[in-house]
């Protein structure tokens, strides 16, 4: 490995260029003039309480008046940031440690076997093939030449079952609004129109001849932040123009729901059509594609279970399931009667939480112990073959291939540990190494462990902190502490380039599994919901707490970083506890949780956070924590970093300019407030890596630089040296 000393000019040697008081360090507070951000006179009423809306008019991403809002805060935030003195060389840092081939697992298609492969600083990855191991790499979908920025980016890729055609989706600017492309697989040439305003969706193929594919109806007023209620399921057919296609599934008052997917099975029987109105809980449908004009037939008529099916053999279907079963299980049934009345379990419920796939005709079972992985191979039975053995603790993903093959491709990484793709014989169980990591990082020179603590109401909750091996715990250290909390999305192990940059400097990085996560099963996930949400909050302050109180850290060099839910999370508790931090940095977030239900798809949310207008307890709830809400004058608060894009049509970004605005108006300290407004970005998907770069030099330029950090090379080399 390289010394950080050539490869970054030794960017900071954390310890030892800090400054020890703050005040020694003049120029963490710049002198900094904001745009002016008028108020307008709105005003809500929410049961009998009024509500002002100062900066509602951020809201139209489409007037001239916020794009000019937009441009003057960029104007103050990049003259900041760029006034950092090793903003620089951060960035030299990244982009010398981010360049290097990565290559994704293979799969097969046909007669082609394909892989994803990023030279090292390509802003997308570019998708190769080849028929036999030897033979050379060809190049098959390059979406680097999709744009000359790199901000069109490649969604999903599907062939059709004979691998001669395939179906791509891609994003333009990051919008979640998706154009899909058919190509003849062979030829490489593009076979009929593109498809347009497609949203949320899959692409499964019925054969060779269609595919199966959901969108909303276009939305009246802005397709960035409008409202989007009515999902669809549509079957298309090759050669036929997009008009002409078919409604599966919604579209009437009766079918009305936010998200609705349909998939064909691997055999090309059944269509199975999952249909939600939130981001948990579902119904299911199948409809038999063998019989003409067969009617879609209900599995589940109600939304009390997050219920899928994974496999089939003929008409006995498979499906995972958390109905009666709160950390998941996988039951049978025919399809004939497929009512939950008739379901037997295949592989009954345990105390860890279950995550399925299917390979080569069996079971994969990753169970998720204290949000770290162990895998088990079951026939369709519900027989244990074996456990597999994986090369350490952290997390294993991608045990997934189709019937007839014998191998299968899994990727293992955890915090310190770059992914490694391993090849597994699904009869023996035996794994080989099949690609490793040539990113120039050891491991070995860092260590990753996982601490309980304690949070408010008693609750023990898990959290990884990583570090390089030697570092002191004297309440100095940098330290982010990184968060989500919701959805029933479970954070595990996982390596990150930006990360590993932050540790190698001496910086700290921890993770916590907070409530609201799927890491232990339902129950942990409901615990962090609705009129709960505060356990969520108060999960992350313990972990900070807990960081100060052993000596990790300190709250004059603690950094609270999170996105979308996330960002809602660092928002929240730097409102709550701006004594707490240094540093927040909260990234396309959640912060209007009175008004989030009413732009894009942002209703489907509810059941994690309620609405503040059809419940008087939810709103009085909604309101004592929402971050736009609970900006306070006279506050000190944390130097911060707002960042968001200006094609988040996920998170829209009017959550982050209001929230700027309030503090910005309301700091009361020497503190910077900054907003960094990526345009032509969305929530994060598909961002070029020349833009994540550039994004994470900020992040950790700022973060340090409001630590008291200053980058003097001469006095680094001098100590490097001596």
């Amino acid at each position: 490995m390289k010394s950080i000393f050539l490869g970054l000019c030794s960017l900071f040697l954390l310890i030892g260029c800090k400054n020890e008081t703050k005040e020694q360090n003049d120029k963490t507070s710049m002198a900094l003039k904001y745009p002016e951000t008028k108020k307008v006179d709105t005003v809500d009423t929410y049961f009998d309480t009024e509500v002002k809306d100062p900066y509602r008019w951020l809201e139209d991403d489409r007037s001239e008046e916020t794009e000019k809002w937009v441009a003057a805060q960029n104007k103050v935030t990049f003259g900041y940031l760029k006034n950092i003195p090793f903003r620089e060389q951060l960035k030299k840092r990244l982009s010398t440690l981010w360049n290097y081939e990565k290559v994704s697992a293979p799969f097969k298609k046909g007669a082609y076997t394909y892989f994803y492969k990023n030279n090292g600083l390509q802003n997308q990855s570019v998708l190769y093939r080849f028929k036999n191991e030897d033979d050379q790499h060809e190049m098959f979908l390059d979406p680097n030449t999709f744009s000359d920025d790199g901000t069109t980016s490649l969604g999903s890729v599907s062939f059709s079952k004979n691998g001669n055609l395939v179906a791509y989706s891609i994003s333009e600017g990051g919008s979640d609004w998706r154009k899909v492309i058919v190509k003849d697989a062979v030829s490489k040439k593009i076979i009929e129109d593109t498809l347009v305003d497609i949203k949320f969706s899959g692409i499964s193929w019925k054969g060779n001849e269609g595919f199966y594919y959901s969108s909303y109806d276009k939305p009246k007023g802005s397709e960035l932040s409008a409202k989007t209620d009515q999902h669809k399921v549509f079957y298309h057919k090759l050669g036929t123009p997009q008009k002409e296609d078919v409604l599966i599934f919604g579209g009437t008052p009766e079918e009305k729901h936010r998200y609705v997917g349909g998939s064909v099975t691997e055999d090309d029987r059944y269509l199975i059509i999952s249909a939600s109105n939130a981001t948990s809980g579902n119904k299911l449908f199948i409809k038999d594609l063998t019989q003409p004009n067969q009617k879609i037939i209900t599995i589940l008529d109600h939304t009390d279970s997050d219920t899928y099916v994974i496999e089939n053999e003929g008409s006995k279907l498979y499906l995972v399931t958390n109905l009666n079963a709160p950390n998941q299980k996988i039951v049978t049934v025919d399809a004939s009667n497929p009512a939950s009345k008739n379901w037997k379990d295949v592989i009954p419920e345990t105390d860890n939480v279950l995550n399925s796939s299917t390979a080569g005709g069996y079971f994969f079972a990753e169970y998720m112990i204290d949000a770290v992985s162990k895998v088990f191979q079951y026939n369709t039975n519900g027989k244990l073959i074996r456990e597999v053995e994986l090369p350490g603790i952290g997390s294993a993903s991608g045990f997934s291939a189709k019937k007839e093959e014998k191998e299968l491709y899994y990727i293992f990484s955890n915090y310190k540990t770059p992914s490694t793709i391993y090849k597994l014989d699904i009869t023996e169980g035996t794994s080989e190494l099949y690609h490793k990591s040539k990113i120039d990082f050891d491991p070995d020179l860092y260590e990753s462990k996982q601490v309980f603590f304690t949070s408010k109401d008693g609750t023990k909750v898990p959290m990884i902190i990583t570090y390089k091996k030697g570092v002191e715990f004297n309440g100095k250290n940098p330290t982010i502490l990184y968060g989500y909390g919701g959805f029933n999305i479970s954070l595990t192990p996982s390596f990150n380039v930006a990360n590993a940059v932050w540790m190698e400097q001496g910086g700290i990085y921890a993770v916590p599994n907070l409530r609201g996560g799927g890491e232990y099963g339902k129950k942990w996930h409901t615990a962090g919901t609705k009129t709960q949400k505060q356990n969520v909050f108060d999960d992350f302050i313990a972990a900070a707490e807990y960081l100060i109180e052993n000596n990790y850290t300190s709250s004059s060099h603690l950094a609270i970083r999170g996105g979308s839910n996330g960002g809602l999370l660092v928002g929240a508790t730097m409102t709550q506890r701006p004594d707490l931090m240094q540093v927040a940095l909260p990234a396309v977030g959640v912060l209007d949780m009175l008004r989030y239900h009413t732009f894009t798809a942002g209703a489907g949310w509810a059941y994690d956070y309620g609405t503040a207008d059809q419940d008087k307890e939810m709103f009085i709830y909604l309101k004592r924590y929402s971050p736009v809400h609970n900006v306070k004058p006279n506050v000190n608060y944390p130097a911060t970093l707002i960042t968001t894009g200006d094609h988040d049509d996920r998170v829209v970004p009017a959550h982050s300019f209001k929230f700027a605005a309030e503090l910005q108006a309301k700091q009361s300290g020497d503190n910077p407030t900054l907003i960094r407004i990526e345009t032509n970005a969305g929530h994060g998907a598909g961002t070029p890596i020349s833009k994540t770069i550039e994004q994470y030099a900020d992040i950790f330029g700022f973060t340090l630089f409001n630590m008291g950090y200053e980058v003097l090379p001469e006095k680094v080399a001098n100590e490097v040296e001596g």
